[in-house]
């Protein structure tokens, strides 16, 4: 059986449901396939066991872009609480907030180790790393290397699992960029002192430092799951249980056929003018026929996996925390969720608590093919170990594992995106990446929804107006959304940049 449809989206994620909805709002044929047999969502899914709800990695819905925000309000306009944003680092037996409070990093850590982490950064102030190329180096080089090792190694270690000389520096130049010791030091005097005002959603705002955000009441999956419906409701189409198989184009008609396959084994063809795809660049490239000569680089990209052990327990001790870092080497677990601090509505049970343990594997490896018993014993003991609840106390438990979760930046990841990118792009014109995966860039929620804004607009336009990578790298495209892509082009005359 065909299906003929003019645009085609590849996977159900933030990226895919927002080129879908913004298509079909335009009275545009578009269909989307989503491999998961029963929700869409992607990573910003919310997980139900029991009547408890989970959230895949916690989603806060704050962006620098109105246009993103605005379109929150759109899709889903009366189900937004607003959320005080607590999270802390746990070292050595203590907390930390995070971001730093000054005067308590300064007790905790105690005057000496204090003092050589303010001459460690001094240091390298006075003598940086020239152009760093590692992860290491380039926080180093904004926060010294004593506190490097005490609040970035061990975490981040755990995260990807591989040393942070081996992570390239792009990831902490996106991840914490504008964010220093010395900025957050005068942020952590104001917060010690109580003078910084609060933080609203959509105003002039180091991420990082946000102190409030929304959040659906009931979990990020309601953005999405009422997206899916409002596409339908507009003509469009969301098909679940349909994995990709296959792509091919025909320069002569233009038209795309793609095959996808549903867990029955039954297959369907599609056909399309233009293919959106949020699926991991690795799967996409490899689905190609014939395949391009770029399949090689594709390969070459690697994934961080993820699970959550979420531990339903009887208890009355409470945390106000959305979730807690774990960068203490003795245990394997890397943060904690408290999915009630979220939402109360993630939580039925008020005398209950409800925590989320992350642990970050690769498919195949001890955690990821560990059984679901043995994984909720080692959430259990660890739990205790940090001493944030009672194992005794824990009445139920749920295991969620989520496959690519992050795209790694190694040192090559940057060619091999680049060489992939320039070939599609030659060869593929009517084929747009968005997306986390789409794009191997380790994009927020909203950042996603932005590749996929500005792809829409160069479909509705019939040409590649904008530089849908350019977000999460250039302010405008970022912040000011569709409206600051628009300016950044009639200043470079309509000229998008390419890869060299």
């Amino acid at each position: 059986m065909s299906h003929h449809t003019e645009t085609l989206v590849i996977g159900a994620g933030p990226a895919g449901l927002t080129a879908a909805y913004l298509l079909s709002k335009q009275g545009r044929s578009v269909t989307v396939l989503e491999r998961d047999p029963a929700q869409v969502g992607g990573i910003s899914r919310t997980v139900s066991h029991n009547g408890y709800l989970f959230d895949i990695g916690g989603h806060r819905f704050f962006s620098k872009s109105k246009a993103v925000v605005d379109l929150w309000d759109e899709i889903l306009p009366n189900d937004f609480i607003e959320r005080p944003r607590l999270s802390r680092i746990y070292y050595r037996g203590r907390y930390y907030a995070y971001p730093l409070k000054a005067f308590e990093a300064l007790r905790n850590l105690g005057l000496l180790t204090s003092a050589a982490c303010m001459a460690s950064y001094l240091y390298a102030r006075l003598r940086p790393v020239r152009e760093p190329k590692t992860f290491h180096a380039w926080v180093r080089n904004q926060f010294g290397e004593r506190l490097f090792a005490i609040f970035f190694k061990t975490y981040t270690e755990k995260v990807w699992g591989m040393s942070c000389d081996a992570i390239s520096a792009d990831w902490a130049a996106q991840r914490i960029k504008g964010l220093d010791l010395g900025s957050a030091l005068r942020d952590g005097i104001k917060r010690s002192l109580g003078l910084r005002k609060p933080a609203k959603a959509g105003g002039p705002v180091i991420k990082t430092l946000i102190e409030s955000f929304r959040y659906p009441r009931r979990g990020p999956g309601m953005m999405w799951e009422a997206a899916a419906a409002k596409i339908r409701g507009q003509g469009g189409k969301v098909l679940l249980d349909r994995g990709v198989d296959s792509l091919s184009f025909d320069a002569g008609t233009g038209i795309w056929t793609v095959a996808a396959r549903r867990a029955d084994g039954s297959r369907e063809t599609f056909t399309a003018r233009n293919v959106v795809s949020s699926a991991p660049v690795r799967e996409l490239v490899d689905s190609i026929r014939p395949r391009p000569l770029s399949t090689f680089n594709a390969r070459s990209l690697q994934y961080r996996d993820f699970l959550t052990v979420a531990l339903i327990a009887k208890s009355q001790k409470n945390f106000p925390d959305n979730w807690i870092y774990i960068h203490d080497p003795s245990v394997q677990v890397g943060r904690v969720q408290n999915f009630r601090s979220w939402s109360p509505e993630m939580v039925p049970d008020a005398d209950h608590t409800c925590l989320g343990l992350e642990y970050f594997c690769f498919v195949g490896d001890g955690l990821w093919s560990a059984s679901d018993d043995e994984l909720v014993a080692l959430a259990k003991r660890e739990i205790g170990q940090i001493g944030l609840i009672d194992p005794a106390e824990v009445v139920d438990a749920c295991v969620v594992r989520q496959a690519k979760a992050y795209p790694v930046y190694d040192a090559d990841y940057a060619g091999h995106v680049a060489t992939v990118r320039r070939e599609l792009e030659r060869d593929f014109p009517t084929l747009h990446l968005v997306g986390r995966n789409g794009m191997h860039k380790y994009n927020n929620q909203d950042h996603a929804m932005m590749t996929a804004m500005l792809t829409v607009e160069n479909i509705l336009g019939g040409q590649r107006r904008h530089d849908v990578w350019r977000v999460n790298e250039d302010a405008e495209y970022t912040e000011a959304g569709v409206s600051g892509a628009e300016a950044a082009l009639a200043s470079e005359r309509l000229v998008p940049r390419k890869v060299a």
